[in-house]
């Protein structure tokens, strides 16, 4: 409405100013009478330039409305007829999707009776496999119950080669080498929370207890393996100072059997004793069905003490052998010798008779697989018997000292024992009474070192003297690397070497002698006489060992 009396406005105004000019423009004519005319002002025709100006923004702007409306129903066409093929296209899909959904209907059919048979198969699987579920539970439980019983137990073992030299000096000595090998494997572990026990296997000859070395001859054969350890020891949980041990078991005592043995230990928190324990033993050597039984009885009382730097283990022993002249009866079976039985011999494992004047050289005979150097007589009857009976009183100072440096501790172990039943004047090698000569019943030993052999690398160097007279302790018992079993003078230097945790090299170097060559026997080079001091006999050790 604006627009159009705008419009208007300008139409007189310009109306007026038209009749203005034609009026000027007129030629002159008659005087008339007078008539009046509209003027147009200049403000008239600013005005009209104002609106004139104000139309064409109008104008314009309306343009570009139309424009934009142009351009908003272009868009719509063509979003028309972009919908149109579309809707071409979904009417042409709708046919395929109705050719479709027959199809998908009849798959759908077989797929449901498929399911159907896939539910009946899952339901038979789902208790099939609660059975297997089942089983496997049996079995994981067994398993685990395994796995218990063997957690409580421990393998050990360990296997030493070794090459050993023998030198002496003397006109019919032969130097000697040989090679050796030891394998022992054990298992120990706890039966019940109160009863712990073990078991080891070991090589060597079945008639030597005092050995499990075997030697590499004998054309290549095999070796034997026994029953070296098979103990149970009652330790409860209430009274952890109380230990009775049954079987075939390692010593509980300090002193290097078979039976019972019974172990009182309290550890104590005073400054100066750590540790106080008793031990009693009874052990058999040898039972028979008729006759007196052969058996040893024991005792020990030991301790710990710590003063400053020093740790001492102080011991003190007793122990009676009973009847040990079985020893010097033994049967075929107990010292491996070879017997005959219809006429056809039957070789034994073993060193078979121990030999010496007046001991006989076949079954029955005296067992003492490295040598008989006790004394010995034969009765009326032609039965052997020691000459003096057994009766140990044994005192041990174990000690180790710091040193300041924590691998090389210093070690010292000191020992005194006495035969308290060894005889008066022992006898000769002819048998005849040596009544210049008391009791041959004391020993005595000293060992010193440096060092240890716990972790990679340490090492230990040390020396060894012992003092044994000949009836200070049985032959058939005593260590079997040394000179001999009783009346000796042996010295031993050794040195050790950790290669790896469970790696050790060492050598030792045994120097030793008969201490007595006029005792019976006395175990001499050859062509050494009674009375005359016995060369000494040189027997060097290489080994190494692997533990597991």
């Amino acid at each position: 409405m604006q627009a159009y009396s705008g419009w208007f406005r300008a139409a007189v105004l310009i109306s007026a100013m038209a009749a203005t000019v034609v009026a000027q423009s007129a030629p002159p004519t008659k005087p008339k009478r007078a008539r009046t005319t509209p003027s147009i002002s200049q403000q008239d025709v600013k005005d009209l330039r104002d609106l004139v100006s104000a139309q064409q923004q109008q104008l314009e702007a309306q343009r570009q409305q139309m424009d934009a409306i142009k351009s908003q129903l272009q868009q719509v066409l063509e979003a028309t007829q972009q919908a149109n093929a579309s809707a071409q296209k979904v009417q042409s899909s709708a046919e395929q999707a109705q050719n479709t959904a027959t199809q998908a209907q009849q798959s759908a059919t077989e797929a449901e009776r498929l399911a159907d048979q896939a539910s009946a198969n899952a339901v038979e699987a789902k208790t099939a496999l609660s059975i297997v579920n089942g089983k496997n539970q049996d079995e994981n439980k067994k398993i685990s119950e395994l796995r218990d019983v063997l957690s409580r137990f421990r393998f050990n073992g360990d296997i030493r080669i070794r090459e050993e030299s023998f030198f002496q000096d003397c006109a019919a000595c032969l130097d000697r080498n040989r090679a050796r090998v030891r394998v022992r494997f054990g298992v120990d572990g706890k039966l019940s929370e109160d009863f712990v026990g073990g078991l080891v296997l070991a090589t060597g000859s079945l008639g030597d207890p005092t050995s499990t070395n075997t030697t590499l001859s004998n054309f290549f054969n095999r070796h034997t393996i026994g029953l070296d350890r098979g103990y149970v020891t009652y330790n409860p949980t209430a009274h952890k100072w109380l230990a009775l041990t049954g079987g075939k078991f390692a010593y509980t005592w300090n002193r290097t059997p078979e039976g019972f043995s019974e172990k009182f230990s309290w550890d104590l928190k005073t400054p100066l004793i750590k540790n106080v324990s008793f031990t009693l033993l009874q052990t058999l050597f040898n039972e028979v069905t008729a006759g007196t039984d052969s058996y040893v009885l024991g005792g020990q009382v030991a301790g710990r003490v710590q003063i400053g730097p020093l740790t001492s283990t102080p011991s003190f022993m007793l122990m009676k052998w009973n009847n040990p002249d079985s020893i010097l009866q033994a049967s075929a079976f107990a010292t491996q010798a070879t017997t005959t039985t219809g006429n056809l011999p039957i070789p034994g494992e073993g060193p078979g008779c121990a030999k010496g004047a007046g001991l006989p050289s076949t079954p029955p005979c005296a067992f003492s697989p490295n040598g008989m150097t006790n004394s010995t007589f034969t009765d009326a009857g032609g039965k052997p018997h020691f000459w003096s009976q057994f009766f140990y009183a044994d005192v041990i100072l174990n000690n180790q000292i710091k040193t300041g440096m924590s691998r090389l501790p210093l070690n010292l172990v000191l020992e005194y024992e006495n035969n308290l039943s060894a005889k008066d004047h022992p006898l000769d090698a002819a048998g005849a009474v040596l009544t210049n000569l008391g009791k041959q019943s004391h020993t005595y030993l000293a060992d010193i070192s440096l060092g240890q052999v716990k972790n990679k690398n340490d090492i230990q160097i040390g020396y060894a003297w012992l003092r044994e007279e000949q009836d200070a302790a049985l032959a058939s018992f005593a260590e079997s690397d040394q000179r001999a079993p009783t009346n000796i003078l042996q010295n031993r230097f050794y040195a050790l070497w950790k290669l790896r945790q469970n790696t050790q090299a060492s050598y030792t170097f045994w120097y030793g002698r008969s201490l007595n060559s006029d005792l019976q026997h006395a175990v001499l080079a050859a062509g050494t006489t009674p009375g005359e001091v016995e060369p000494h006999l040189r027997r060097m050790q290489f080994d190494l060992i692997y533990t597991f």
